[in-house]
């Protein structure tokens, strides 16, 4: 999947392009298309996951200023996709999975009204 800009409007658009990490749909492509619009004022959360699907997605978020959370190890089924991320230097918050919805709400509630960067 990929966020589009189409006439002032936000849009979810299927990618068929080829799999990534063995991955369709795969969250390095949506991440990367989050990080065109929007810049720094997107935020990434990874989730508990395997492989390193969403690491490439998440350094390009954080070259456009952005910020990402992670799941911690200790309230994770698997920890793969989250660790990854933590061990590149990646995540600016690693949260057990239960306050990661409070740790959303609280980051949009304190941001003005999102931008396009196009």
């Amino acid at each position: 999947m990929v966020v589009q800009a189409e006439d002032h409007r936000i849009c979810l658009q299927s990618h068929q392009g080829p799999r990534e990490n063995f991955c369709q749909p795969s969250v390095d492509v949506l991440f990367r298309s989050v990080a065109a619009l929007f810049g720094a004022n997107a935020l990434g959360v990874i989730l508990r996951g395997m492989g390193q699907e969403g690491l490439k997605g998440c350094e390009t978020l954080c070259a456009a200023g952005a910020s990402v959370i992670v799941q911690d190890e200790a309230s994770s089924v698997v920890w793969g996709m989250p660790g990854f991320v933590v061990r590149a230097g990646l995540a600016e918050k690693i949260l057990p999975l239960d306050q990661i919805g409070n740790e959303i709400v609280r980051r949009v509630s304190a941001r003005p009204s999102l931008q396009l960067t196009h």
